[in-house]
């Protein structure tokens, strides 16, 4: 089951989510990081380098080893995804920059992600390591699964508006039922050792989806002073795509034991995305927000 999850259904349903993140995209996005380049600018900069660096620091404190921090810090690549910007509508804030941000950088991790991959195998999992992750084939995956089908949402957009609108709201559904799907079907598979790997790694995934939650909300509120636009850095910086990490480490290292901190994330950050949108919401009720922006 996992292998037919792996090769069929994963990227399947990675290419149609984010065809959901091109059906949700018009060239205004784009146009907006120049009109607000000062919170897009920071949004990346927290996603880019502030969030691998926060995986750094929690492998090192916590100690992981191997698999287990190769797996955690590809999960910190992935950032942004419809999962932000459906927690970034819901807790009222600044939903243009949510697409942007998920948009742009989008367009920038298939070029990351292998490199950064690739050194942390190295590092990690050792230079001797059965693992390979080719540099050019894993971005041409990346870039027909993840780049090409955005164009394609766009398009579709642009002809049927209306038609993209209404398919945006199955695609954070289908994206959380596969993920389930994966996430059981690896815990199958590692079977008597799933405890060990969750208490070797359950710690330092809940701790990169907390800090990185609370580092992008106070750089965020000290530096735009805009209640909006931080709920959207929080929400962009500490909700990961759980999915692309899964694919990557699942797909194409084929390491169920590196998919063991994406799949703890992937659970994990609905919970605290949810209960960040119900605290931001009693505190600043929807009609208070627009009144103050």
């Amino acid at each position: 089951m996992l292998n037919t999850l792996i090769s069929i259904a994963l990227p399947i349903a990675l290419i149609i989510i984010m065809i959901g993140v091109g059906l949700s995209l018009t060239f205004d996005d784009f146009k907006r990081v120049f009109k607000q380049p000062k919170s897009f600018l920071l949004g990346a900069f927290c996603q880019l380098l502030v969030l691998p660096c926060t995986a750094l620091c929690i492998i090192f404190i916590t100690g992981m080893k191997g698999e287990l921090a190769a797996g955690l810090f590809i999960l910190s690549l992935c950032p942004g995804g419809t999962t932000s910007n459906l927690f970034s509508y819901l807790a009222k804030a600044d939903v243009g920059l949510s697409v942007s941000l998920t948009a742009v950088i989008g367009f920038i991790t298939p070029f990351t992600i292998p490199l950064l991959s690739i050194w942390a195998i190295n590092i990690y999992v050792g230079t001797n390591s059965s693992f390979s992750l080719p540099l050019f084939e894993t971005w041409l995956k990346l870039m027909i699964i993840t780049v090409i089908p955005v164009v394609f949402g766009m398009i579709l957009r642009k002809k049927w508006p209306t038609t993209a609108t209404n398919a945006q709201a199955y695609v954070s559904w289908l994206s959380m039922t596969i993920l389930a799907l994966v996430i059981i079907s690896i815990c199958v598979t590692l079977d008597n050792k799933i405890v060990e790997y969750i208490l070797l790694a359950g710690p330092a995934a809940i701790a990169l989806n907390i800090s990185t939650m609370l580092i992008g909300f106070l750089v965020a509120h000290y530096f735009l002073h805009n209640r909006a636009q931080s709920r959207t850095i929080t929400l962009e910086v500490g909700l990961q795509n759980g999915t692309l990490a899964l694919l990557i480490t699942t797909g194409m290292l084929n390491n169920p034991v590196m998919s063991i901190a994406p799949s703890i994330y992937s659970l994990i950050m609905f919970f605290t995305a949810s209960l960040f949108t119900f605290i931001v919401l009693r505190i600043q009720p929807p009609q208070a927000i627009i009144n103050n922006n």
